[in-house]
Formats: C-alpha cells, sequence, structure tokens
C-alpha cells in the first residue's frame, strides 16, 4: 500500500501536468537520488547556495542565482531585494516600508492573484495602462510610456509578468526602466519550455528573473530559481538565509556576498519563512543540468505516441481530438473537443465525473468554458494512460437518457 493511501488519500491519475495543486512534475531518478544523497550529508547552506549560484549563472547567462523555496518566493525576496539592496534597517523593517521608495509599477493587465508574494514583501503596485483589446475598448495595449509616466520619487522598480504574447517588449521596457535607474522584476514562473527562454529572458536586460524549479526543470516542486544581477541575489540571500552566526564568524563566498559592503548582518529577514533545504538545492540543480542539456525532450516521442492513443480510442466517440504543440515542439498536449449537445453533459459535468470515478482523473480544466478537456502527458505514463483511456470512454458516450 502506498504511503498516501496509508493516509487515506486516493492517488489520482494527473493529466494536468505539473501545475502545483496535483504535487508538480514528476522527479526524474537521477534528481530523486539526488535528494537521497544530499539528505545523508551536513552543509553550510551559504557555501551551498553559492555554489547553486555559480551553477545557475552559468545556465542562465546571469551574474548570479539563488534557489528559492519556489517560484512565488523568488518574487517575494526579488522584491525585498530591490527595496533594501545592502541595508541592514530596510531588511529589518520589512514589511514596513515607510520612508524609502517601494513602489512598483506594473500594466493592469498582468495582475494576478500571483502578485500577491510581491505584494507579501512590502511592496506597493501601482498599475499603468489598459488591456482596450480584452474589454472590447480598443487596439491597444500597455506601452513603455505610461510606465515612465508612473515613475516617480517613491517608485523601487518594475514588475513583468511574462508571457509569449506579452506586451510592452521587456527589452525596451527594460532599456526605459535603466534610464531612471530603475530595476526590472520578471516573473517566468511558467515560461519553461522553450528551453532557450532559460536564457533569453535574462538576456533582455532584466535585473532580476524568476523561474519555477518544479514545472518544466523537473525540480522538486516546492523549489524557484531566482537569477541576475549579483548585488540583487546577494541582498535576496541575506534576507533568507539562516543569519544566526556571529559577524566575525561569517564568512560567505566572497563571488556570493560581498561581506565588504556589510556593517554587520541582519536577523533573520523576511524570507526565513521561506527557506530552502539542502536536499531540494542539491535535486533542483540536477534537474537544471537535465533540463537545459535537453534530455526531457527525449521522451517527446513516446509522449506523442501516448496521445495518439488516446485519440484513436476515442475515435467513435461524440469528440473531436487534436494534439497541439507549443513553438519549437517542446510541450504537447491534447485538445478533446466534446460534442456538448450529444453527450448531454457539459465539459465542466464530464470533468466532474472524471474526477469522481475510480481512479480519479484530472484533466486540464483551463478551457472547459469552450467544451473541452486537455491531457498534458508530462505525469503519465502507459500504465495510467491505460486507465485514462478507459475512464474516458466510460464518460463520453453518454446519452441523455442517463442524465435524466
Amino acid at each position: 500500500m502506498s504511503s498516501y493511501k496509508q493516509l487515506g488519500v486516493e492517488p489520482i491519475i494527473n493529466a494536468c501536468g505539473s501545475v502545483t495543486r496535483l504535487g508538480g512534475a514528476p522527479m526524474p531518478p537521477e534528481v530523486l537520488q539526488a535528494f537521497h544523497d544530499g539528505a545523508k550529508e551536513w552543509v553550510s547552506l551559504e557555501q551551498l547556495q553559492a555554489a547553486a549560484s555559480r551553477k545557475i549563472a552559468a545556465a542562465t547567462g546571469t551574474e548570479a542565482g539563488l534557489v528559492t523555496c519556489g517560484s512565488a518566493a523568488a518574487l517575494t525576496l526579488g522584491a525585498a531585494a530591490i527595496m533594501c539592496r545592502f541595508d541592514l534597517g530596510r531588511m529589518e523593517r520589512l514589511p514596513h516600508c515607510a520612508g524609502f521608495p517601494h513602489e512598483f509599477v506594473i500594466a493592469r493587465e498582468q495582475r494576478s492573484g500571483y502578485d500577491h508574494a510581491i505584494r507579501a514583501s512590502g511592496a506597493l503596485l501601482v498599475e499603468v495602462g489598459f488591456n482596450e483589446i480584452v474589454s472590447n475598448a480598443g487596439v491597444r495595449r500597455t506601452e513603455v510610456w505610461e510606465y515612465e509616466a508612473a515613475f516617480g520619487p517613491n517608485t523601487a522598480g518594475v514588475v513583468y509578468g511574462h508571457a509569449s504574447d506579452s506586451q510592452p517588449d521587456l527589452k525596451e521596457l527594460v532599456e526605459a526602466a535603466h534610464r531612471h535607474n530603475i530595476p526590472v522584476l520578471v516573473d517566468a514562473a511558467g515560461e519553461l519550455p522553450p528551453t532557450d527562454n532559460l536564457r533569453a529572458i535574462p538576456a533582455t536586460g532584466a535585473d532580476l528573473v524568476g523561474f519555477s524549479g518544479g514545472k518544466a526543470i523537473r525540480g522538486p516542486q516546492a523549489t524557484g530559481i531566482l537569477c541576475g544581477r549579483r548585488d540583487l541575489i546577494a541582498s535576496a540571500a541575506l534576507q533568507l538565509l539562516d543569519m544566526d552566526d556571529h559577524f566575525e564568524l561569517w564568512d560567505p563566498p566572497a563571488d556570493f556576498i560581498d561581506k565588504s559592503k556589510l556593517s554587520g548582518i541582519p536577523r533573520h529577514g523576511i524570507g526565513r519563512a521561506l527557506k530552502v533545504s539542502k536536499e531540494e538545492i542539491v535535486a533542483l540543480l540536477t534537474a537544471l543540468d537535465l533540463f537545459a542539456s535537453g534530455t526531457y525532450n527525449e521522451q517527446l516521442p513516446e509522449q506523442r505516441e501516448m496521445l495518439n492513443s488516446i485519440a484513436s480510442a476515442l475515435a467513435d466517440q461524440p469528440a473531436e481530438c487534436r494534439i497541439v504543440e507549443s513553438a519549437g515542439g517542446e510541450r504537447l498536449v491534447l485538445e478533446i473537443t466534446l460534442d456538448e449537445s450529444k453527450l448531454g453533459l457539459s465539459a465542466v459535468e464530464v470533468c466532474r465525473r472524471l474526477r469522481n470515478g475510480s481512479p480519479p482523473v484530472y484533466v486540464g480544466h483551463g478551457r472547459l468554458a469552450f467544451g473541452q478537456l486537455i491531457v498534458n502527458p508530462m505525469c503519465l505514463d502507459r500504465i495510467s494512460v491505460e486507465a485514462l483511456t478507459r475512464r474516458l470512454a466510460e464518460e463520453l458516450p453518454v446519452s441523455l437518457e442517463k442524465t435524466r
């Protein structure tokens, strides 16, 4: 019996992919082994994070990096670093920011529940722009000049939510912000794949970029990456690490934290609740090597074959199946468009039945309003695909009589 069943929790078939609510991405054997090995020995966390910084910098083309407990934590620490730099007094006061710049300019259309992570640092978000296309009120989206018009004495930084179609252009925005000596923090949590984004997004000149470690990289679910300017990474680290030490004894690697810039060391900072274990750090770095090398792409042919097998099995059902691949072909999903009139059921109801059946099946629900179920193969294998196909076949050929 599995550990979950011993607790009375039924394991599910995860056809959603690396979503947090279902536990994230599958960790490869090499990553699990690194986690296991890391648990058997002890190291200085500042020394380990310094080593991680070097590996992250090499993978992203940045000056430095930090392993965080998820990409949301990267945003909190990034905002805290931008506001505090090496000012120990400010670090001590967060999240109370009275008396120093703490406003972050953000496009109104890029606001989301995830920006709570930035606000948790004490930062105040200042909205600019409109998404007039979505509101059917015009043809324009947020433009660079609107950010510049909002800059003032209380502006600490800019927040940018990265997506393949985000506007305005990030590189142009970074150039404008830097003309005013204002750093840019980028939320790129879900922007991998493509693998190229690991370097392309930081290459825009953004000062700090946050990636998820537990999605496409396939590290532990509660890991993330913050990469960018060395001084800002150092500030973030100072507000994350356990700082219960004597200044005379504390000896961080100089390429990670320049001790000469400090008159003392801060007490536990706002990031102390966001600590990362030694096991998670080494596991994340192992996963990063696998991701950056393109190893995961070797699974794409098998994933396509699994999706084709599901589509073939549903050929006679009231549904149309189509495999969709991302730009660059590094991500595949199966779109199942239901004929809701023939089924006598909505896509929402089918999704609910799949979750409540045996075994429970969770499919992507982002397009239920369009009558579509989405199957992401990342967390599937041939055995789970067989069960998934059977469960879909059980729920789709439903007559109106069955629902009455």
